[in-house]
């Protein structure tokens, strides 16, 4: 104890004379580093240790030799044993939270967080409950208090395996069997737009609508007198809802182009005409309005040249016709030039297997619930399948047409509206059918798990802005020159603090001091030195200590030192090495007792199949399995290694997943491997 207290009075007696060497230009300061999983950012000179002693900084001349000191384990340093020294009240901390839970954190209230953040260049007037705090309001909070803070371990979601629904891929091209176009009708507002597809489905949407303009995206199926089907998509006019035009082009086969031809070339006939060409989607031209005294068809095509649609007429491959929606005249011409066009395309789809089609329009029916009007674009719709859209799923519990007739099956390019949703979808979402209803809470589980880290990682991306900003004006308020300056400029770059935390707390100069091995024993630390020399005696005693004493005369080989140590505080990455790959051709089951077991029978196609290590298996570039198997045979002997080519059996330790033919067994081994610190400096 006697030792303990002689060692603190020294420290104390050190502290002293280092203040009364002020005005002799002297500089000082500690550097410590700890490995934690707490702060994502490094804590820097302004972050003291709230001891019995206080480190100063020391301004002074710049001299030629400079020394660090920099800790190295996770242990926080001694208290002082003096009976004077209260203990103050230690609050856990982490990057990136709000004002509401550092109050909590802090047991105070939200008040309190305001009043600390008063006079200083916060704006508090744009501060709310749920804002994020960047690291240097963190700790002005915590020192107003008379706190001392702790950072905690930042709130990491264990790795998740990616559980999303894709895309099957690309079908057969024997599967394909001819479909009906999906046509979007598009144009400048009181163009006729609505007019002339409710012409063409004979129902009166244009009277229903509000003010006769359409307030939503429709999707019709209108069936032609010569038996050809067309799925229309009429598209709001409105600038206002370009957005959904866009979306509406994005499912479209062909687009209906609507020009008055007493009106011509407007504004939302050039935003119509670019999003068919962003999207790739062949024009046919309807003049509509021609039954009018001041029509000039001829004028509209002469003014679309300058937007590059150039019909046939000029020697183009764009199809115009002359129409009247208000009186229906030639619209069975422009029908016949979509079927066409269509025909040219040769457009099909694979009516088989699990659905994939784009949500229309979505509502809420009050009698019905959430309903979307949606555009199936391969497989065919049953009653009872299971869909996911979005962050939504589905079971269908009935589909109707766009006459509200109940429907029992919907094929490819049909329009289809669909009950049976949980959650309202959102219009342009992509359906997906799924296996079963686990199937589709597991995808839009991790769909929403997704969106949360997004939102996360933008919160913590402005945060890094804000600590950036600071930590720039923090350097040009310093006066520090010299080596000593490059040094810290090196070290302020460090940014991998998620992996290990880096924390500077104080330089000084001269070769290294017996005081200097006395506080790196004290705070556990690493003496770092640049072109300064350590004495034998001091090298003794740092050894007798346990204090390690690094000295570099290059710069750049005192950062890769310092790398290093970094990195061996890492724990081990693991790493996944293929063993070997198997396809599954056959699936079957075997009885045990009284279960049956799933078997699949499988052919080795790269490297090997070991028994005793791991494996997982894939189902269309998803993960759906690891384990371990529980049998592995080649004809009915149990063995422990196929090689490529040969044919096996094998069973998984979870009985209750489900082989399908396609799907690959991986065989793997995991490997750990050093880590290596992201912190690169740019050396």
């Amino acid at each position: 104890m006697n030792q303990k207290l002689l060692r603190l009075e020294n420290l104390l007696r050190c502290h002293t004379v280092c203040r009364q060497l002020h005005n002799l230009g002297q500089r000082r300061t500690l550097a410590r580093w700890r490995r934690v999983l707490s702060s994502a950012y490094p804590m820097w000179p302004a972050q003291q240790y709230t001891g019995s002693w206080q480190t100063d900084s020391l301004f002074g001349a710049a001299l030629s030799q400079y020394r660090l000191l920099v800790t190295k384990k996770e242990v926080r340093p001694r208290k002082s044993q003096l009976p004077s020294t209260k203990s103050k009240k230690e609050v856990e901390v982490w990057i990136g939270m709000t004002v509401e839970e550092l109050a909590r954190a802090m047991e105070k209230d939200i008040d309190f967080i305001y009043e600390a953040l008063l006079n200083t260049t916060m704006d508090i007037d744009s501060l709310e409950a749920d804002s994020h705090l960047d690291e240097v309001w963190i700790k002005e909070v915590i020192k107003k208090a008379g706190m001392k803070l702790k950072w905690s371990k930042l709130k990491q979601d264990k790795v998740r395996e990616n559980k999303d629904a894709v895309r099957r891929p690309q079908a057969d091209p024997a599967l394909l069997t001819p479909r009906s176009p999906v046509v979007t009708i598009m144009g400048h507002v009181d163009h006729g737009k609505t007019t002339l597809l409710d012409k063409l489905r004979k129902t009166q949407v244009a009277e229903m609508e509000a003010g006769g303009i359409t307030q939503h995206i429709g999707a019709f199926l209108v069936s032609l007198p010569s038996g050809e089907k067309i799925t229309f998509l009429d598209t709001p006019g409105h600038a206002a809802f370009s957005a959904m035009r866009a979306r509406g082009a994005q499912v479209t086969d062909i687009i209906i182009l609507v020009v008055a031809a007493d009106d011509g070339v407007m504004k939302q006939t050039v935003e119509s005409i670019q999003h068919a060409k962003d999207a790739q989607v062949p024009i046919v031209l309807a003049i509509n309005k021609c039954d009018k005294a001041e029509a000039d068809p001829e004028k509209v095509k002469k003014e679309l040249l300058a937007y590059d649609v150039v019909c046939e007429d000029f020697g183009g491959d764009v199809q115009a016709v002359h129409v009247s929606a208000l009186t229906g005249d030639n619209l069975m011409a422009l029908a016949e030039a979509t079927i066409t066009l269509a025909e040219i395309l040769e457009l099909k789809a694979d009516p088989t297997g699990p659905v994939e089609g784009t949500v229309i329009e979505s509502f809420t029916d009050k009698g019905r619930g959430p309903v979307t009007t949606a555009i199936i674009q391969r497989g065919t719709l049953r009653k009872g399948s299971i869909l996911v859209a979005g962050k939504s799923w589905a079971k269908v519990r009935l589909m109707f047409d766009e006459n509200g007739k109940t429907v029992n099956e919907a094929y490819p390019s049909m329009p289809v509206g669909i009950i049976g949703w949980r959650d309202l979808p959102s219009a342009g979402d992509e359906i997906l059918e799924v296996e079963s209803e686990a199937r589709a809470h597991e995808v839009v589980d991790w769909r929403k798990y997704e969106q949360e880290q997004e939102k996360n990682k933008e919160a913590l991306e402005t945060i890094e802005e804000k600590r950036k900003e600071h930590q720039e004006s923090h350097r040009k308020d310093r006066d520090v020159d010299g080596s000593v300056e490059t040094i810290l400029n090196i070290i302020d770059t460090y940014d991998a603090s998620h992996e290990c935390d880096l924390e500077l707390v104080h330089f000084g100069v001269g070769d290294i001091s017996e005081n200097d091995v006395n506080l790196a024993e004290a705070f556990h630390g690493v003496i770092y030195g640049f072109n300064v020399n350590a004495g034998k005696v001091i090298q003794e005693t740092a050894a007798k200590k346990g204090v390690k004493i690094k000295l570099h005369k290059i710069i750049y080989r005192l950062v890769e030192d310092l790398q290093e140590e970094l990195s061996s505080r890492l724990p081990c990455i693991v790493e996944e090495h293929t063993v070997g790959e198997a396809s599954i051709l056959a699936t079957f089951s075997i009885t045990e007792g009284k279960k049956k077991v799933p078997v699949a029978g499988c052919r080795v196609q790269k490297g090997q199949i070991e028994k005793q290590k791991k494996f997982k298996l894939i189902r269309n570039g998803g993960i759906i399995w690891k384990g371990s198997l529980t049998s592995l045979k080649h004809h009915k002997d149990d063995v422990s290694v196929i090689k490529t080519g040969m044919d096996c059996g094998l069973s998984l330790d979870e009985e209750m997943i489900e082989f399908k033919v396609g799907d690959t067994i991986v065989c793997y081994e995991e490997n750990e491997v050093p880590a290596k610190t992201s912190w690169d400096p740019g050396f």
